[in-house]
């Protein structure tokens, strides 16, 4: 990816990890030593999630997400495989880490980011962005499992309310997403497994092979379903696994594709789209900034 401003303490982590209704009354949040919310809980109609007994049976688990650590590439990336056929068509179901939202409906908060998340993040002193000028959001996203998930992001407060608007177009669209989570530090120096799909935001990392800050480090862009939106240049893929993605034309869930309702939400609030990019061409990839 593009990115601005300066940071060569971190080049070596590159790693590929792996797009307004008014205000209702708010649901009080859990006691944190975080300084109080700035919005609270809110929901937006939906159609009916199914009844129980018509809930699609989540599909059989075929792949282990990280398990097998790829070798390494002169450029400290992962060797580019073929993807395994349980990935080809992916489709892996989603592990709640937050209560799913009740019945089926949007629904998203905005708050200051709780202390607890700050210390599971990759938030350091040195990082390009002060912590209150970034939001903790959750926000629901359909799975592949055809399941109603919740979802977190870390992302900066001044697009906070815009992306919160897309996610909600998304879910409406029924547009899946296999895993919404925050990055932790631990997954900046992992081995490479290339076969990573978490949608992310805030991420204090440089741009993959470069010493200039992320865009991703200041919570201005935002990876949507990496492994289903892979990025390339040259010779190099990323995530490592993904390279049946690459061939835009086999149209299949949770993809980005020129034009699409995805593109067309992020634009609305004056986000650009990597994959319109052509070196490197950045699928994943959504951004306030341009880079």
């Amino acid at each position: 990816m593009r990115r601005t401003a300066a940071a060569a303490w971190w080049a070596v982590a590159v790693l590929v990890l792996t797009s307004c209704s008014p205000e209702a009354p708010g649901v009080t949040q859990p006691a944190s030593s975080a300084p109080a919310p700035t919005t609270t809980v809110r929901t937006t109609p939906t159609a009916a999630w199914p009844a129980p007994s018509t809930v699609p049976s989540a599909p059989a688990v075929t792949w282990q997400v990280g398990a097998r650590p790829l070798p390494r590439r002169p450029d400290g990336f992962g060797e580019v495989e073929p993807t395994p056929p349980e990935l080809v068509n992916r489709a892996l179901p989603t592990k709640d880490l937050l209560p799913p939202p009740a019945g089926g409906r949007y629904a998203w908060t905005i708050n200051t980011v709780p202390a607890d998340v700050l210390a599971r993040s990759t938030w350091q002193p040195a990082c390009p962005v002060k912590v209150t000028d970034l939001r903790y959001l959750t926000m629901s996203f359909w799975g592949f499992d055809g399941r109603p998930h919740t979802g977190e992001m870390l992302v900066n407060a001044s697009g906070a309310a815009g992306i919160s608007r897309v996610f909600g177009q998304l879910f409406a669209a029924r547009f899946p997403i296999e895993e919404m989570r925050v990055t932790s530090p631990a997954e900046l120096t992992a081995p490479p497994t290339g076969d990573g799909n978490s949608t992310s935001a805030f991420v204090c990392r440089p741009a993959r092979g470069q010493t200039t800050w992320s865009a991703h480090a200041y919570g201005l862009a935002v990876d949507v379903n990496p492994f289903c939106n892979p990025y390339t240049q040259g010779d190099l893929v990323l995530p490592e696994l993904a390279s049946a993605y690459v061939d835009r034309s086999r149209v299949r869930p949770g993809m980005v594709l020129a034009g699409d309702a995805t593109v067309r939400a992020f634009a609305a609030i004056g986000w650009s789209w990597g994959g319109s990019w052509h070196s490197p061409t950045d699928r994943m990839h959504f951004t306030a900034t341009g880079h």
